[in-house]
C-alpha cells in the first residue's frame, strides 16, 4: 500500500494510534467516572446518567454471575431495539467478563434457534415486546436456561427498592427485579486479548457466521472513530443506526459513550421523529446509513425543522448517490462516506473530514493496509484498475466461530501479513482513496461486456422522479443477462411514471450496455435491519423466475 493518502491526513489526528490495554467496560467506566450526573442517554424524553448507566450496568452483572450462572467467555444474547436497556445490557455482559452477542430484534425463532445453538448459549436478555419469539427456545429441552426480559422504561424509572427474589428454577426474570436484588458482581477478569462481542454475518452467502472480536480490536476501532471526527464531550449524537449491527454499535454508541457524548437515541427509524430529535436536543453528529438520510430529505416539511446544529454527518453501507451528495453539500453537510465490514468491526477507511470525496470510501485508518489486488494472482493493482479489496488491520476478527474453513477462506498472507478478503471489488485513486465497484460476484455480463449495478444505481439516483432503485441481472436469450431495475418513484409520482420514461432517460445518461432494459416499479426494496437494501433478495426472485420456480413463501 503507498503513502500517498498521508497528504491528506486531517491535521488534528496522529498518524497511529497507540495500544490500549483498556477493556470495552474498562472504557465506559472511565467515563462513568469523569462525567456522572451528565446525561449518557436521552430516549423517550428521559434521561440515563453516566453514573446511573454504570450502576445499573453493574448489578445486572451481578445478577447475571451469581443467579444466571454467566462465566466468563460465556456468549450472552442481547435481543433489543436501540434503547437504554440494550446500553446497560451490552456493557453488564461486559462486566460479566461475558461475550455479547447482539442479534437483529426482527429475528424470527428460527433465526434465534441457530444464533443460540450455534454459539452455545444459555442466557439471553430480551425486550419485553419480542418475548413470543424468543420464548419457544426456552424450558426442558430447549437451549436456553435463563432470560431476562426489560420493558420499554424499566432502566429510566428507579428500580424497584425491594424486589422479590425470583423462585428457584424460575426461567423467566423481570428487568427491575434484576435490577433490585442489588447483586454486584466479582473481580473483572477480561483483559483485551479475550474476546468481546460476536456479531453475526447476514448469512447472505449461506447460515450467518459469528465473528470473533477481541477487546483490543473494539476498543481499537471506536477510538479510530472518535479520534477521526475529533468527537469531544459536548457532542450530542442522534443514534438512528441500530446497536445491534456494528456501524451503529460503535459509531453510534461505543465511541460516544467512550468520548463522554450524550447520545440521543431513536428506536426504530421515523423521519419526522429524527427531525424532531435534532432540533429538540441541538443534535451535532449523527450517523446514518444513504436511505436514512434520503429519507430526511425527502421530508416534505423538511424545511420547518431547524437543523442547524449538526456538524457531523457520515456513515457508509452503499454509496451515497451523487445527487443526493450535492444537495447535502449545498446544505453545507457533506455527507462523510466510510467503509467497514461486520468481519472489521465498523469502519476501517474513512473520507477526511476536511476533504471527503463523493461516493468514495475514503483513505485507510489508523494501522490499517489496504490493497487492491488481482483476484485471481493477488498481485497488488496500481491506481485506476479493478481487483479485490483486502485488508490488514488491528480491528480484523479473529476468526469465524466454530468454523475454521470459513476463517481459512476469508484470509490470505501477503508480505507476512494476515489480510481479509472482503469479497468488494474496488479500485484506487491517484490521491490514495478507495472506491467500491460492486461486490465480487454482483456483475452483469451482458454480451460480454461488464456491468457494475453500483454505478447504473448511481445514476438513476439522479433522475427527479426516482426516490430508490436496486439494479439486477435479468436472463436475455440474445445477450445472455440484460439489466433490470427494480424502482421506487416518490410519492407524488407513482401512477404518473411509465418504464418507459425511466428508460428513455437513462439512454441519455449511460453507455447502451449500461442502461436498463427492463424497468418495474416497486412501493418498497428489501431492507436488512441495518438499513441496506438487499439486492441478493432481488436477484434471487429474478433468477426464480426465470427457471419457472414458485416464488419462495
Amino acid at each position: 500500500m503507498s503513502d500517498r493518502h498521508l497528504l491528506f491526513w486531517p491535521a488534528h489526528a496522529p498518524r497511529q494510534l497507540d495500544e490500549r490495554p483498556d477493556t470495552l467496560f474498562e472504557i465506559a467506566a472511565q467515563s462513568a467516572r469523569r462525567f456522572l450526573d451528565k446525561p449518557a442517554l436521552i430516549c423517550h424524553g428521559q434521561q440515563l446518567s453516566f453514573r446511573r448507566f454504570h450502576d445499573d450496568a453493574c448489578r445486572l452483572a451481578g445478577f447475571l454471575e451469581q443467579d444466571c450462572g454467566v462465566r466468563a467467555g460465556d456468549r450472552v444474547l442481547l435481543l433489543m431495539q436501540n434503547s437504554p436497556q440494550f446500553l446497560i445490557g451490552f456493557y453488564a455482559i461486559l462486566r460479566a467478563n461475558a461475550v455479547v452477542v447482539p442479534v437483529n430484534p426482527m429475528s424470527v425463532a428460527d433465526e434465534l434457534r441457530h444464533y443460540i445453538d450455534d454459539a452455545g448459549i444459555s442466557t439471553a436478555l430480551a425486550a419485553d415486546a419480542l418475548l413470543a419469539r424468543i420464548a419457544p427456545l426456552l424450558g426442558p429441552g430447549q437451549p436456553l436456561r435463563r432470560l431476562i426480559v426489560a420493558g420499554d422504561n424499566d432502566s429510566l424509572n428507579a428500580a424497584a427498592a425491594s424486589a422479590p427474589p425470583p423462585a428457584a428454577g424460575d426461567a423467566v426474570t423481570a428487568w427491575s427485579t434484576a435490577l433490585g436484588l442489588d447483586r454486584q458482581p466479582g473481580p473483572l477478569t477480561a483483559t483485551a486479548a479475550d474476546l468481546c462481542v460476536m456479531p453475526y454475518t447476514s448469512g447472505t452467502t449461506g447460515r450467518p457466521k459469528g465473528c470473533m472480536h477481541t477487546h483490543r480490536a473494539v476498543v481499537h476501532s471506536l477510538r479510530a472513530f472518535a479520534t477521526w471526527f475529533d468527537l469531544q464531550p459536548e457532542a450530542t449524537v442522534l443514534a438512528s443506526a441500530p446497536w445491534f449491527h456494528v456501524t451503529g454499535m460503535q459509531c453510534a454508541m461505543n465511541a460516544p459513550l467512550s468520548a463522554g457524548n450524550t447520545i440521543v437515541v431513536l428506536p426504530r427509524w421515523d423521519r419526522s421523529a429524527a427531525a424532531e430529535l435534532i432540533q429538540r436536543h441541538r443534535v451535532s453528529a449523527w450517523t446514518a446509513v444513504p436511505t436514512m438520510v434520503i429519507d430526511l430529505l425527502s421530508h416534505p416539511d423538511l424545511a420547518q425543522y431547524d437543523l442547524s446544529s449538526l456538524r457531523q454527518l457520515s456513515g457508509g453501507g452503499a454509496a451515497m448517490p451523487a445527487a443526493i451528495a450535492q444537495q447535502l453539500i449545498e446544505m453545507k453537510l457533506p455527507y462523510v462516506e466510510g467503509y467497514g465490514l461486520t468481519e472489521t468491526i465498523a469502519g476501517t477507511h474513512t473520507n477526511p473530514p476536511q476533504r471527503p470525496k463523493k461516493q468514495c470510501l475514503g483513505i485507510p485508518l489508523f494501522g490499517t493496509d489496504s490493497r487492491v489486488v488481482d483476484v485471481q494472482t493477488r498481485r497488488e493493482l496500481p491506481a485506476g484498475e479493478i481487483g479485490e479489496i483486502i485488508i490488514h488491520s488491528p480491528q480484523l476478527l479473529v476468526g469465524y466461530w466454530r468454523n475454521p474453513q470459513a476463517t481459512a477462506d476469508a484470509f490470505v498472507d501477503i508480505d507476512g501479513k494476515r489480510f481479509l478478503r472482503t469479497g468488494d471489488l474496488g479500485h484506487v485513486d491517484e490521491d490514495g482513496y478507495f472506491f467500491l465497484v460492486d461486490r465480487l460476484k454482483r456483475m452483469i455480463n451482458a454480451a460480454g461486456y461488464k456491468v457494475w449495478p453500483a454505478e447504473v444505481e448511481s445514476a438513476m439516483y439522479q433522475h427527479p422522479k426516482i426516490q430508490e432503485a436496486c439494479v439486477i441481472a435479468a436472463r436475455d436469450a440474445r445477450r445472455g443477462e440484460t439489466v433490470k431495475a427494480v424502482v421506487v418513484l416518490k410519492a407524488e409520482w407513482r401512477g404518473r411514471t411509465g418504464a418507459e420514461e425511466i428508460i428513455d432517460w437513462c439512454r441519455t445518461r449511460m453507455a447502451a450496455y449500461k442502461q436498463p432494459r427492463i424497468v418495474v416499479f416497486a412501493d418498497a426494496l428489501p431492507r436488512s435491519g441495518s438499513g441496506k437494501i438487499l439486492w441478493r433478495e432481488l436477484q434471487g426472485r429474478e433468477n426464480a423466475a426465470a427457471a419457472g420456480d414458485p416464488p419462495a413463501p
